[in-house]
């Protein structure tokens, strides 16, 4: 293949609820450190999420975080962190060539709660109704504020694709720079869930909403005891370019993308359907030109619901039947779930495993729920298995998402 054809991944910028740089993110799943805790939210009081503890105001102004959003803030870090981790001379770039490409669960949500409740402690007073809340709330708020932060004039949206998001805004950034669209693409997921008290209420409302006495126990995917969603914030961009861009200035590569599929359920609003997961994971190593065999770790999306974790541990178990090779792990124990972020956030923990040839483990596993026992799955504790070549990574969304990304150790 053409290096042209090729796209690499160079820089990676996030913040998660257990870290705010790759190496301590990566840390923090080896050493099974939870990132979730007790927070107080609005109507419902005391709740498990997963908050990052990042620097708001190390890119941008006090002035510009208060007209803009926490999602906002998060992909302004995270992006400025995959730039300063990719070595670009920004300054020369020619900034109508850069594409920013965020997948997003939901967004508008906190910002129009936050002036109904403001309405609400003012006699229901409409003028008070926030000017910068039209701004705030279009949906492609996220990647445009990282474009007048970066003064980046190409083209930028988001992609509002549920939980799936992170590897959606990859899959389109990689696309994008295949048709020579751009000639480098910021892409990921972000975001803000847990400022909402809303999401929480509708978890509860569908039983889904974990919850725990230890709140670094509430995420419990797999277990026979779980009992739901540990709801979660976070944001991982990275640098994506073509190999022939890359290797001009030299760049140091992470990982190259070489599968990736997106398909439909087209069954049920919430409920996953596991024959559509095995044909998106199937189709995404076709794209690669690979075995099932080859894959050496399948990050799955573990949730932690009994009908998400059963479908999807049913749907690895058939897809991955023919290799004895491949190892699972899931991330959700450490960090909660990340919604739209949590796709990439994910595939993040795992690329270190191409240098150290570790699998991180998920956690929380205490009685692993018969229903969800996996060949070569790798729970509480790290597995050193050497040689590491290639991930594939799922994520999963409401509405009958699926999304499956592969990416491989880079070999020039």
């Amino acid at each position: 293949m053409d290096d042209t054809e090729r796209i690499v991944m160079t820089g990676i910028g996030l913040t998660a609820p257990n870290g705010n740089n790759l190496t301590e993110f990566r840390q923090a799943l080896l050493d099974c450190r939870s990132g979730v805790s007790h927070a107080e939210i609005r109507y419902m009081g005391k709740q498990v999420a997963g908050l990052c503890d990042f620097d708001e105001f190390k890119y941008q102004s006090k002035k510009l975080r208060r007209r803009g959003t926490r999602a906002g803030s998060i992909s302004i870090y995270c992006a400025n962190e995959a730039i300063a981790d990719a070595k670009l001379d920004w300054n020369g770039l020619d900034k109508s060539m850069v594409g920013v490409y965020l997948g997003i669960t939901e967004h508008g949500n906190v910002e129009t709660e936050n002036e109904i409740f403001e309405m609400h402690q003012n006699n229901l007073d409409w003028k008070l109704w926030s000017p910068h809340h039209n701004p705030r709330t279009v949906a492609n708020s996220p990647a445009g504020e990282v474009t007048l932060n970066l003064n980046i004039t190409g083209p930028h949206y988001t992609l509002g694709s549920a939980c799936a998001g992170g590897n959606v805004g990859i899959i389109q950034g990689v696309q994008q720079l295949l048709l020579g669209e751009v000639d480098l693409a910021l892409v990921g997921g972000v975001s803000e869930s847990p400022q909402t008290f809303g999401i929480f209420a509708a978890f509860a409302a569908q039983g889904a909403l974990a919850h725990h006495e230890d709140p670094t126990k509430a995420s419990r995917p797999l277990d026979k005891n779980r009992n739901g969603i540990a709801i979660s914030e976070g944001g991982c961009i990275y640098v994506l370019e073509r190999l022939s861009d890359a290797k001009k200035r030299n760049a140091r590569i992470y990982t190259e993308i070489v599968g990736y599929a997106i398909n439909s359920d087209a069954t049920d609003f919430v409920n996953p359907n596991g024959e559509r997961q095995v044909e998106c994971m199937h189709k995404a190593i076709k794209k690669a030109g690979l075995k099932v065999s080859d894959i050496d770790i399948v990050n799955m999306h573990a949730t932690g619901t009994g009908t998400g974790d059963v479908n999807e541990s049913k749907a690895v178990r058939d897809a991955f039947k023919d290799s004895d090779k491949t190892f699972v792990n899931f991330t959700k124990g450490h960090i909660g779930h990340a919604m739209g972020a949590a796709g990439a956030l994910e595939l993040a923990g795992n690329i270190p495993s191409f240098d150290d040839g570790v699998v991180h483990p998920g956690m929380n596993i205490t009685e692993l729920d018969p229903e969800c026992e996996i060949k070569n799955l790798v729970f509480n504790e790290p597995k050193l298995v050497g040689n590491i070549n290639y991930i594939l990574n799922n994520s999963f969304g409401m509405l009958g998402i699926n999304s499956a990304v592969i990416v491989k150790k880079y070999r020039p």
